[in-house]
């Protein structure tokens, strides 16, 4: 069952300190009312003053603490922290007419929510900046030093000496083998000897920064590892988790991050930046009163943080607010919204201030070409949808397989070893292939750009006569010998990575998954799309050439690269609308948006036609959220009556009796039942419904009641009602009044409700549990829970995979 929720006193006592509620006065030394809201420490109990008699004193659910109404590993009740909400807002719409005081906080509360998503959006962007920042210059760190100035990265310790036509060329940067003097400082040609103290130095390096990696993460932070994006899906549907968004693991999550990527190992960081700007929005969150003690509205700042986050990971706002919308949030009203917008809109303004990458864009891809395409290109772009498609779903079957493994076998009590010995065989295969030695990202922005005649690598080894504008010599140029090594190195860079990536995501430290899908795809559409090129040159008279133009290039290997990297991101994650976004505006290739389209919409398709989920579902499921997936529709026709508990096997519903039961019985069946809430009906005989309360706010009442009254002892009766006798029987004990902790309202259906439609309310209400009933008479309970582990049967799944309530 679900935990305790609080209800919310709608009366007007005041909001920052306690108010006695008197009955009658002919009642006095009679009833006990424990339900205030106003106390806010769970472990000192308010000092109450009955000089003036007993009386019905509100003290119950102030006891809690605000930041703590919900248990760890929880659902919050979305309905009661909306009805919470508007109870709040009701009260300082009241004050606000009393002084001009109370209008001028009335007005910053009003505000707050546009404040704190500016606060999130200009501290989302900081750490993006510092991550960016520092992962660049970590990751040339292990293959060097810019002696003149070490803070310095090897693109902008060249660019401080004047030189850009790479870093071979540079006098101030100095590999470890000119550091030691086994090189000559300037030498083009590497010995045998200084060839291995640099590949020593990288190995050493790497596995050096992932040590540090993997144990800030286990000793510090434990929930700073993974790319962080399944559990924000699952806390934005209301789950509770409770330090995975707080200070220590935005703390340890930014710093490791640079270490992991910077370490070599095939992850990126723009995933865990989505984790990273949750972490601000949640900590700014509690300046605010309004969001910080309700979980429900605390969740529209975190769609927001969520947009931001990639917003600066991608250099895509618009992007940001889609993915924010289509791929993790739960609740998105039209106000979210516009907030994520303008937090997204902060975030990337605050990057581009900080220009991380030194190259007045926010990221590195941006692509300098709009050539136009041809429709006869949509069959090699739905080739490469294809490919997609088959790769994310292979990919995501063989990483949770092996996750699951990890899992439940030993090899997840060696952590720290995993980490090291995957690091070690990355950076040892990784140094031999220039295209998996360099940065992932510097990879992928090399492929997507077109060559030009001032490209002096192998991968634009064209054998190009730039004097001759003979038509015979276009589309193209024929490949020369750098190129063909070029493409057996990418071959075997893309296998590499395909593989060394299903081990490497998963493993205990910040690793995200974008960069990895669109290297992979990358590789593949730059073969491709270099095959077609060749293709072209070599038969220029074929129909589909004819619209190539003599003065231009036709075919954009590039373009391809693009397309390919789009296609198996999409494959792996089953984005759609957001991805598109996300890669025009990554690359500002707005010409390309029918190609991408193509691609994106294939792979799904194909995706979902082998393993339905994508990689963070697949997660999500894997570590049993109870995520409750609203993009699935339950086809079954089974009732209610099928799902609720007791079953018929079980014993009965442990429910409390309106005006029967002692306060000794309540606490006997508190003790011996680990249900979270109880029925309250009319009595034994009619089980007729009265409403439901909690056993967190029954356990709080008695306790309170019990300190603050000598007159509740353990045989005083406890009323859930307003019809109480107006004098004690002489000799018997004061009665215990707690009408006011009870949900009178509660979720209920009858037992032949279909479980399709119990489902749709479970998603659509955000309901944590519903009653079940029959001809008036409550039959059992459903809960979250419950329903999460009826669908897994369903699918012939494992119910108890569910692991929390």
């Amino acid at each position: 069952m679900e935990s305790s929720r609080l209800l919310e006193d709608t009366d007007n006592s005041d909001i920052n300190g306690y108010q006695s509620t008197f009955n009658d006065p002919e009642d006095d030394d009679e009833l006990l009312d424990i339900t205030d809201e106003r106390y806010r420490s769970s472990s000192k109990r308010a000092k109450i003053d009955l000089s003036q008699g007993s009386s019905l004193v509100d003290t119950f659910e102030a006891m809690l603490p605000s930041n703590d109404k919900y248990e760890d590993f929880y659902t919050i009740d979305w309905l009661h922290d909306k009805n919470r909400s508007m109870q709040r807002q009701k009260k300082i719409r009241y004050k606000r007419k009393q002084s001009w005081w109370a209008r001028i906080v009335a007005s910053i509360d009003d505000g707050s929510g546009w404040l704190v998503v500016l606060l999130v959006g200009i501290a989302a962007g900081t750490c993006a900046g510092i991550i960016d920042i520092g992962t660049g210059w970590m990751s040339d760190l292990k293959d060097g030093v810019c002696r003149k100035a070490f803070w310095l990265n090897a693109e902008q310790c060249c660019w401080a000496s004047n030189l850009t036509f790479g870093v071979t060329q540079c006098p101030h940067w100095y590999t470890w083998a000119e550091l030691l003097g086994i090189q000559h400082e300037g030498s083009k040609d590497e010995s045998d000897l200084a060839y291995a103290v640099n590949y020593v130095f990288f190995v050493m390096l790497a596995m050096v920064m992932a040590s540090m990696a993997v144990l800030l993460v286990r000793v510090f932070a434990p929930y700073a590892c993974g790319s962080g994006i399944p559990e924000i899906k699952t806390i934005l549907s209301g789950f509770i988790i409770r330090g995975y968004l707080g200070k220590w693991t935005l703390l340890i999550k930014s710093m490791t991050m640079m270490l992991a990527v910077a370490a070599g190992l095939s992850l990126g960081k723009e995933g865990p930046l989505v984790h990273v700007a949750c972490c601000c929005g949640n900590i700014f969150s509690y300046l605010f009163p309004k969001y910080g003690t309700n979980e429900a509205k605390k969740r529209e700042v975190l769609s927001a943080a969520s947009a931001a986050g990639v917003s600066v990971a991608f250099g895509a706002p618009i992007g940001g607010i889609l993915f924010s919308l289509e791929e993790v949030s739960y609740y998105f009203p039209l106000k979210t919204l516009w907030r994520s917008f303008f937090c997204a809109l902060v975030a990337a303004f605050v990057l581009r201030a900080i220009n991380p990458f030194s190259t007045d864009h926010l990221v590195m891809f941006y692509i300098d070409y709009n050539n136009p395409w041809f429709i006869w290109e949509l069959f090699p772009f739905i080739l490469l949808g294809i490919f997609g498609g088959l790769y994310g779903a292979l990919f995501n079957y063989c990483n949770l397989k092996w996750c699951r493994y990890r899992k439940t076998s030993s090899l997840g009590n060696y952590a720290i070893t995993e980490v090291v010995l995957l690091t070690f065989i990355t950076a040892i295969i990784s140094y031999l292939n220039p295209y998996t030695k360099q940065n992932t990202s510097e990879l992928i922005a090399q492929l997507f750009q077109n060559c030009g005649p001032e490209d002096d690598v192998n991968l634009c080894d064209y054998r190009r006569n730039i004097t001759d504008v003979d038509k015979n010599s276009w589309p193209g140029a024929v490949a020369g010998p750098g190129l063909y090594t070029a493409m057996w190195q990418l071959s075997l860079a893309l296998v590499f990575k395909a593989v060394i990536t299903v081990f490497t995501f998963g493993i205990k430290v910040p690793a995200g998954l974008f960069i990895p899908s669109m290297a992979v795809g990358a590789i593949v559409g730059r073969i491709v799309g270099i095959g077609i090129e060749q293709l072209a040159v070599h038969n220029p008279d074929l129909m589909i050439f004819n619209s190539c133009k003599p003065t231009e290039a036709c075919i954009m290997p590039g373009l391809y690269a693009m397309v390919g990297a789009a296609a198996t991101l999409g494959g792996v994650t089953r984005m759609t609308v957001s991805l598109v976004v996300i890669m025009f505006e990554l690359t500002g290739g707005l010409e390309y948006i029918v190609p991408l389209m193509v691609a994106v919409m294939v792979s799904k398709w194909v995706g979902d036609a082998l393993v339905h989920e994508g990689i963070y579902d697949g997660h999500i499921k894997l570590n049993g959220y109870p995520f409750l997936d609203s993009k699935k529709e339950f086809m079954y026709t089974t009732l209610a009556a099928d799902v609720m508990r007791p079953r018929r096997s079980d014993p009965p519903l442990s429910s409390l009796t309106q005006e029967s039961m002692t306060v000794e019985e309540i606490e006997n069946i508190i003790t011996e039942t680990t249900y979270n809430s109880y029925p309250v009906i009319v009595s034994s005989e009619s089980q007729r419904l009265v409403g439901l309360v909690y056993r967190r706010d029954l356990t709080m009442a008695i306790a309170t009641a019990r300190e603050n009254d000598e007159g509740i002892v353990s045989q005083s009766k406890v009323y859930f009602s307003n019809h109480l006798p107006r004098y004690a029987p002489p000799g018997t004990p004061a009665p215990l009044k707690l009408v006011k902790i009870i949900d009178a309202c509660p979720f209920q259906i009858t037992d032949q409700t279909p479980m399709s439609t119990v489902v749709e309310m479970f998603r659509k209400l955000g309901l944590r549990l519903c009653l079940v009933s029959h001809n008036g008479r409550v039959l059992g309970v459903i809960t979250k829970k419950d329903v999460l582990r009826h669908i897994a049967e369903m699918d012939q799944q494992d119910p108890g995979s569910i692991l929390f309530h």
